[in-house]
C-alpha cells in the first residue's frame, strides 16, 4: 500500500529507497517489521533525457538532486531512517578519472551510437562464444556494445573507473566504489557461470579490465553517507547505504508475491520483462536463438527472461498526442480501447523502429502498412493495438521460456506500473490462457526496502519476503476468458510479419 504507514511496531525499522526509473524517479520510505510492510512516497520527479550535440544523455545531476530532495523529505518526516538503498535501470554507466571526477554526462541507452557497433562486436567475438560467456539477450544497447562504441575516445582513455548508474549514485552518496552483481550481470562483461567479471571479454572489446570495480552482493554495506550529504539531507550521521538489487528489475522480481509453484513473472513498466526465476542459467543454442537473457537475481537466483518494449509504446503515443493538443488522458484512452474492435491490427513491440521514434503513432501506422494491415483509425483503436500486441508478446515469451527451461507455468504475476492497467492485465490473461495476479504496483521499491530490512534482521529469506508482500499488498486476480483461437490467429499474423523479408 502507498500512504501514511501505520504506527510503528516495536520490531519495525524504517528504510529509504531511491528508485530511478527510465521515465521518473522517486524516493520512498518503507516501514518493515512485525508483519508490517508499508510505503510512503516522499518525492517524485521526472527523468527527462537531454539531447546534446554528442547524442542522447541522462540528466544525472538533476536526478541526483531529486534523490537528495527525497532524502531530505524522509528526514523531515521524523522517521529514524536506518539505511538507504539505490536502484535504477540497467546497462548505462559513468566514467571516473583518477581523481574520481565524472568524465562527461552518461549516455542514454536509446542513443543510436551503438546501432552499427553491436553487429561488429558479435562478428569479432562470435555470437555463440558471446552468449556462452555472458548469457545475455542481444540488445544493441548492452554495456558491452556501448563500451565498444567508446573505443578510441578521449573519455575512455582518461577513465580509471567504470560505475553503473546505481553504483555511481551510491558513490556520490558514500564515496565508495563497487559494482552490484544483479546490475553487473546486464553489462555483457560478467561471466554467466562464475558470476565474476570476464577479463577475456573485456580484452576482446579493448577494455582495460582494471576499469571494472569490485563486485558487491545485495545486502552488502556500501558505506556511510558522506558528511556533506548528511548536512544536505538532515539524515543522521552514520546512516548507511545498503547495496540492494540495484537493477530495478532484480528488486521488482524479489517482491513478486510468488507463494506457489508454477509462477512466471512480468515486470511491466517502460519495458516488460517477462520470464522465470531459475537456479541456474540456460545457455543452450536454442536459448541463444530465442534471444533470452540470464541475469543475476537475489540470493544466487537467475532471471531468465526477455526484454519486451513495454508501456513505452503507449506513453510515447500519449506524449505525441499531448504535444499536438490532442486528448491524451489515460483513463479515457483505455475506455476507448476497451470499446475498440479486437485485433484490428497487431504489431511486434520489439520491431527496431519502435526503439526511439520521433512520432510513435506514425511509426505504428507505418509498420501496419508495411505488414499489409490497415492502420488504426482512432486513438482508442491504436491503444488497443498496442495492448493486444503486448499481451501477445507476453504470451509468446513466457511460452518459450517454459519450453527452454523445461518448466510448467500455471499462473502469471504481473507487477510494476503496468499492473494498474486493468485492460492490459485482462488481455494478458486472455492471451495466455492463464490467471494473472496483478500487483504490487510498487514492486521495485518494495524489493529495495525488503533487502535493506533483511540486513537488519527484520525479515527472513526470499520466500518470507514474498509471503510478506502477499500478506500486506493489494493484489487483483484476472481469470482468462473465452478461447484462444482469435489470439492464435493474431499471433500467426505477427509471426508471418516477423518471417517476412
Amino acid at each position: 500500500m502507498i500512504g501514511e504507514p501505520p504506527g510503528a511496531s516495536p520490531a519495525a525499522g524504517v528504510f529509504a529507497a531511491a528508485d530511478l526509473g527510465a521515465t521518473s524517479g522517486r524516493v520512498v520510505v518503507g516501514r518493515v517489521g512485525g508483519g508490517e510492510l508499508a510505503l510512503t512516497e516522499v518525492n517524485r520527479f521526472a527523468n527527462v533525457p537531454v539531447r546534446l550535440p554528442s547524442g542522447l544523455h541522462w540528466d544525472l545531476p538533476g536526478l541526483f538532486t531529486g534523490v537528495l530532495d527525497g532524502l531530505r523529505e524522509a528526514a523531515r518526516s521524523g522517521a529514524a531512517v536506518a539505511s538507504v538503498g539505490v536502484d535504477t535501470w540497467a546497462v548505462d554507466y559513468g566514467l571516473l578519472d583518477a581523481d574520481g571526477a565524472l568524465l562527461g554526462i552518461p549516455y542514454h541507452y536509446r542513443d543510436r551510437r551503438t546501432a552499427q557497433v553491436a553487429p561488429r562486436v558479435r562478428d569479432e567475438v562470435g555470437a555463440q562464444e558471446l552468449y556462452a560467456a555472458n548469457g545475455l539477450q542481444h540488445l544493441p544497447f548492452n554495456t558491452v556494445f556501448q563500451l565498444a562504441a567508446a573505443r578510441g575516445t578521449v573519455q575512455l582513455a582518461a577513465a580509471r573507473t567504470l560505475l553503473l548508474i546505481p553504483d555511481l549514485v551510491t558513490h556520490w552518496l558514500t564515496g565508495s566504489v563497487g559494482a552490484e552483481v544483479t546490475n553487473a550481470s546486464t553489462t555483457g562483461l560478467l561471466d554467466a557461470r562464475t558470476g565474476e567479471w570476464s577479463r577475456d571479454l573485456a580484452d576482446r572489446i579493448g577494455l582495460d579490465p582494471a576499469l571494472l570495480p569490485p563486485l558487491r552482493q545485495p545486502g552488502d554495506s556500501a558505506g556511510e553517507l558522506l558528511p556533506h550529504i548528511v548536512a544536505a539531507t538532515g539524515l543522521a550521521a552514520g546512516t548507511r547505504v545498503t547495496t540492494v538489487g540495484s537493477h530495478d528489475t532484480a528488486s521488482a522480481v524479489a517482491a513478486v508475491p510468488a507463494t506457489a509453484p508454477g509462477s512466471a513473472y512480468i515486470s511491466c513498466g517502460t519495458w516488460s520483462l517477462a520470464g522465470l526465476e531459475l537456479d541456474a542459467p540456460v545457455l543452450s543454442a536454442a536459448s541463444r536463438a530465442a534471444n533470452f537473457t540470464n541475469e543475476r537475481g537475489i540470493d544466487g537466483t537467475f532471471r531468465y527472461l526477455r526484454n519486451i518494449m513495454g508501456m513505452w509504446l503507449l506513453e510515447e503515443c500519449r506524449r505525441v498526442w499531448a504535444a499536438r493538443g490532442e486528448p491524451s488522458e489515460l483513463a479515457s484512452l483505455l475506455a476507448d480501447a476497451g470499446r475498440a474492435e479486437p485485433f484490428g491490427a497487431v504489431i511486434d513491440p520489439d520491431a527496431p523502429e519502435f526503439l526511439a521514434p520521433a512520432d510513435m503513432p506514425a511509426a505504428i501506422a507505418d509498420y501496419c502498412v508495411r505488414t499489409g494491415q490497415r492502420p488504426p483509425e482512432s486513438r482508442g483503436a491504436l491503444v488497443r493495438c498496442v495492448l493486444e500486441s503486448l499481451a501477445l508478446a507476453h504470451r509468446r515469451v513466457l511460452r518459450k521460456a517454459a519450453e527452454l527451461a523445461d518448466r510448467e507455468i500455471t499462473h502469471i504475476h504481473l507487477v510494476g506500473g503496468g499492473s494498474r492497467n486493468e485492460l492490459l492485465c485482462r488481455l494478458t490473461a486472455d492471451a495466455s490462457g492463464l490467471p494473472v495476479i496483478a500487483g504490487p504496483t510498487e514492486a521495485t521499491a518494495l524489493g529495495n526496502i525488503l533487502v535493506q530490512a533483511r540486513t537488519h534482521g527484520l525479515v527472513g529469506d526470499l520466500a518470507r519476503m514474498r509471503q510478506l508482500v502477499a500478506d500486506t499488498q493489494e493484489l487483483r486476480r484476472y481469470e482468462p476468458r473465452g478461447d484462444l483461437r482469435a489470439w492464435d490467429a493474431a499471433d500467426a499474423r505477427i509471426s508471418g510479419a516477423l518471417a517476412a523479408p
